[in-house]
């Protein structure tokens, strides 16, 4: 036995987010603002649409993509919302949009191609990109607001390593920063794509949680392009649930489903039916968590800025991403633990997310406003200590 482990494998590491989640769930008193997921419960008749399909035996083996119904209702779910324009045969059901990611990214990717990462983003695609033998270009958006502009984009096209790219990653409202992308700056993005003919993985999941404006797709200006990744986590707290989907062109919807079968087969079967209730008859379910959201995210980027940090103009999603003050003259892993240990507060250190990311700290307000307020109090006397 030459090698015992894939190299792919061995080469990349466990998620910092994950280590230091651990690590400081055994302080005593800890305020955890570290995960991103939602504290509200799933909806009712979301729930009720879930046990009903248990109680009726829908227990078996559903088609690879997940049953017809709920990818009719996926299709029309994102076409009224989006103003996009899918079949329900270019949508495929996928365990969560990480499943969705790594089917994607394995569908696309040749050993040797190269991916764009516009950073700070959330340290999942670059691992599974490595792992289908990709090299990742990382390109530092945090002199342009942590938005990747048309001109950034050529210019790193224009590199030898950019030359290479077959893939460009886009996630929006973001995860870390909360920024989102305009309409008007999407379609300048996209002629961008289409001219250098790269595939744009668009992870959208955040897109029901956007606080300004309305939320547009890249896949409404290159849709041949664009493979768009999203699901109900977020918008419909449903993340142990585990549902997730795939929409993009006809030709790529034929070969993901190949890279999704060998993964998983098929989703949990009763799951695609609480999903199928979720995008029917649960179209505004984010609504009432969206404006509690708008109310956190402003206690909390108030209560920052007050001691000292710049923050992020949070659009979208419920993070903040906030500027550690020079005077305390620490790194972004030497603040979160000292915040931890000392005042028992867990935030995640900006360098996790990538080139941009050292320096800030990652905010999640997907907490109670009864933890955020005590949160903010613990912050501001660790603050007094510098």
């Amino acid at each position: 036995m030459q090698e015992r482990f894939n190299r792919q494998i061995e080469a990349i590491a466990v998620s910092d987010i994950r280590q230091f989640d651990n690590e400081v769930s055994q302080i005593e008193g800890i305020i955890k603002l570290t995960l991103g997921e939602p504290d509200f419960n799933t909806p009712e008749h979301v729930k009720s649409a879930g046990i009903q399909a248990i109680q009726a035996d829908k227990s078996h083996y559903t088609p690879n993509a997940g049953i017809m119904e709920l990818r009719e209702a996926t299709a029309k779910y994102f076409n009224e919302k989006y103003a996009l324009a899918y079949a329900p045969t270019q949508v495929v059901t996928t365990v969560g949009a990480t499943e969705a990611i790594a089917a994607s990214l394995q569908t696309i990717l040749n050993p040797g191609d190269t991916v764009l990462m516009p950073t700070p983003v959330f340290p999942i695609y670059a691992p599974i990109s490595q792992l289908n033998g990709a090299n990742v270009l990382q390109i530092d958006t945090s002199a342009d607001g942590f938005i990747l502009t048309p001109e950034r984009l050529k210019q790193v096209l224009a590199t030898e390593q950019g030359q290479k790219a077959k893939a460009l990653v886009l996630v929006y409202p973001s995860n870390p920063t909360g920024v989102t992308y305009t309409k008007e700056q999407l379609e300048a993005l996209a002629k961008v794509v289409t001219e250098a003919d790269l595939w744009a993985l668009c992870d959208e999941v955040y897109a029901e949680l956007t606080y300004t404006g309305t939320h547009h797709s890249l896949a409404s200006f290159a849709p041949e392009n664009t493979i768009v990744i999203s699901g109900l986590s977020k918008s419909h707290a449903m993340t142990g649930w585990r549902v997730g989907f795939i929409l993009g062109p006809k030709d790529f919807s034929e070969q993901v489903i190949k890279a999704h079968q060998y993964m998983v087969t098929a989703p949990t079967t009763s799951v695609q039916y609480a999903a199928l209730e979720a995008v029917t008859n649960g179209k505004d379910d984010a609504l009432e968590m969206k404006k509690e959201y708008q109310k956190r995210r402003d206690l909390m980027k108030e209560a920052l800025e007050e001691v000292g940090f710049e923050v992020a103009r949070p659009a979208g999603a419920f993070y903040l991403f906030a500027k550690i003050p020079t005077k305390c003259g620490l790194d972004s892993w030497s603040f979160v633990r000292r915040l931890a240990k000392e005042n028992q507060v867990a935030l995640i250190p900006g360098v996790s997310f990538g080139q941009g990311g050292e320096g800030y700290v990652r905010l999640s307000y997907a907490a109670s406003e009864e933890d955020l307020r005590e949160a903010s109090k613990r912050i501001k006397a660790f603050m007094q200590k510098f």
